[in-house]
């Protein structure tokens, strides 16, 4: 059978989701380009402990950082899981390796170096470049507009692609918690996307919205430092506050009903606290601001669509595609019934 001729591939992002799609682009002939703005592998794996200029990160002026790690964060999947089929995610027999079965993220980190280097992906890179622009041409092609400051000066560059991947992550953009009086609320908010360590919060009250995983694990480690920690849970059962075992700083609440000008935060359950700071822990949106397809391709509720498989938009396939848009994924047991 005749092979697909060699296309012109631009992937978007140099995360976990853009390095594996460069290399299988490549291992089917294809000519890749893959734009990163930073000037590293990795994505949201790369540590930063600098944070956004606005805590919330809701001002579309911003100095934007990429990643949201905190400082103290490992994998909550076993390494086993995590590697690509063909390249494990084995304890690397290197100097100031993490052998953990749950590493800390710089081992994530060094693995993904580790992929990119075994596969020769970086020359295929282009660091320090922001798309700025991707729409299909009258040719059918698709046009990339790019960025790269050079010096003092900022370079832009135009150029049609037979097929773009967009690889962009899911943790820049901040969902933020609507709450009934925040306007005049007088203390001070923050996304988990800007938390880095807990010091900054010691002898404070804290409000932690949120009932997933960053929510868990910042609400354990402030409370060490912090006077007290209130955890704010769409799944906290209704009642009164319960206090968490292990701690006695820390409580669970229902969710928050109204916040007022006094520096009250009023919950569901009837309880209120006086809070200093509201850490909003309530994951992120999907974000595509380069992207123009004429409203073919849309989020709608935080909703990416429409999509074949959570990867084509029908439309435009197979020159326009989305890699790793899934936030979790069920692994169904042989004996479930379905």
């Amino acid at each position: 059978m005749p092979q697909n001729p060699s296309k012109n591939v631009a992937v978007i992002g140099a995360g976990p989701a853009g390095l594996v799609s460069a290399r299988e682009l490549q291992r089917e002939g294809h000519n890749v380009v893959v734009f990163e703005r930073e000037n590293q592998v990795g994505g949201t794996w790369i540590y930063n402990p600098a944070t956004d200029s606005d805590p919330m990160g809701v001002d579309p002026n911003r100095k934007v950082i990429h990643s949201s790690l905190y400082s103290s964060l490992r994998v909550n999947l076993p390494r086993e899981i995590m590697g690509f089929r063909d390249y494990p995610f084995v304890a690397a027999k290197k100097p100031n390796r993490d052998p953990r079965r749950y590493p800390g993220h710089k081992e994530v980190l060094d693995y993904l170096n580790d992929f990119a280097a075994e596969f020769g992906l970086i020359r295929q890179v282009r660091f320090g470049t922001e798309v700025g622009y991707v729409g299909m041409s009258e040719n059918g092609k698709w046009k990339v507009s790019s960025r790269k400051r050079e010096n003092d000066h900022v370079v832009f560059v135009d150029e049609e692609y037979d097929a773009v991947v967009i690889c962009n992550g899911l943790y820049t953009e901040p969902r933020i918690a609507d709450i009934p009086g925040i306007e005049v609320w007088p203390g001070k908010q923050i996304h988990s996307h800007s938390y880095r360590t807990p010091e900054p919060f010691r002898d404070q009250v804290i409000v932690v919205i949120g009932g997933a995983t960053s929510a868990s694990d910042i609400s354990r480690e402030t409370a060490e430092v912090a006077k007290e920690v209130h955890i704010s849970s769409r799944s906290a059962l209704s009642g009164t506050p319960k206090k968490l075992r292990g701690y006695e700083n820390l409580w669970l609440h229902s969710m928050i009903e109204a916040v007022g000008a006094d520096g009250g935060v009023n919950f569901q359950d009837g309880s209120k606290v006086y809070a200093d700071i509201i850490l909003h822990c309530t994951g992120y949106k999907y974000n595509f601001p380069f992207l123009e397809t004429n409203g073919i391709v849309t989020v709608d509720d935080n909703r990416v669509g429409p999509l074949y498989k959570h990867i084509f938009p029908p439309a435009f396939a197979p020159s326009l595609s989305f890699v790793g848009l899934p936030w979790k994924v069920e692994f169904l047991s042989p004996r479930r019934k379905i």
